[in-house]
């Protein structure tokens, strides 16, 4: 009896601490989730946890029997509405801060020292006719560090002339030195890099620039006019042609030539007398 009694009571003993070695980890899972959801509940905005378990929304205002009750809430779509209006209001009421300024970079500044010696040159292609412009711009006190530059002003954008179409500018610039431009027909420039080019020589402190003006060819113009009328002509004429109109009489005729010697003249009328035969040297 006893040593089946003590089997009995050893294997009752095996199996409780059997099923509570495996009870330990379930139960502490459990525990952590438990409290992990509190943590999350304590975070979530807007709810009031009471010591009996209940929970109350301050958004909606609803009360919620337990914690299951108010996640299922706060997932609804009240709930997110009321979170949206909220979150507007909030941005609505919160004062805008201004945008940081932007840090200003200062241009630097020289003090003028006039305006820079020049030379141009009119060229004109030997073989096309094709005309350009070449200018030398002297800058011998030039800014360390500093390139000139240029570039082409229509009449319309200065102040200094009443603007007229026929005329652009040609400005150049480089510090220390006065900007100074040129006034150039308001032609078509040449842009191929063989009529359009720039050279800064450092060395002699000289800035070369040249362009060219767009040719027209003048055959091409006068054949398109050509063919233009031959076209309009041929277009004008009417399908049935009428003989032309006969000339006009002549108020100034030519009187015709003098009869030959070996002609007889004319009879004379009747009661006229013949005249005189003329008198021929032999």
């Amino acid at each position: 009896m006893t040593s089946q009694q003590e089997t009995r009571v050893h294997g009752h003993s095996h199996s409780h601490s059997h099923s509570h070695s495996h009870s330990h980890p379930h139960s502490h899972s459990h525990s952590r989730s438990r409290s992990h959801s509190r943590k999350k509940k304590t975070k979530a905005p807007f709810s009031i946890t009471f010591f009996f378990g209940s929970y109350e929304c301050k958004l909606c205002l609803t009360l919620h029997n337990n914690e299951g009750s108010y996640l299922a809430h706060t997932q609804g779509k009240k709930h997110q509405a009321n979170l949206a209006r909220r979150a507007a209001k909030d941005v609505k009421d919160t004062p805008q801060q201004p945008a940081p300024e932007k840090p200003r970079i200062e241009p630097k500044k020289f003090v003028k020292i006039g305006r820079p010696g020049y030379r141009v040159t009119k060229q004109k292609d030997p073989e096309t006719g094709q005309q350009s412009l070449l200018f030398q711009v002297d800058y011998p006190e030039i800014a360390e560090g500093v390139t000139p530059r240029h570039r082409f002003m229509s009449a319309y954008e200065q102040r200094v002339e009443p603007p007229d179409r026929k005329w652009q500018y040609l400005l150049f610039a480089a510090e220390p030195y006065e900007t100074i431009a040129f006034k150039v027909p308001s032609r078509e420039v040449d842009k191929s890099e063989a009529k359009f080019w720039t050279h800064w020589n450092c060395d002699t402190k000289q800035f070369f620039l040249q362009f060219a003006f767009k040719q027209v060819d003048p055959k091409q113009s006068s054949g398109n006019v050509h063919r233009m009328s031959m076209n309009q002509s041929n277009n004008s004429m009417p399908t049935n042609l009428l003989p032309p109109p006969p000339p006009p009489p002549m108020f100034n005729p030519v009187p015709p030539p003098p009869p030959k010697i070996g002609d007889a003249p004319p009879p004379p009328p009747l009661g006229i007398p013949p005249p005189p035969p003329p008198n021929i040297s032999a």
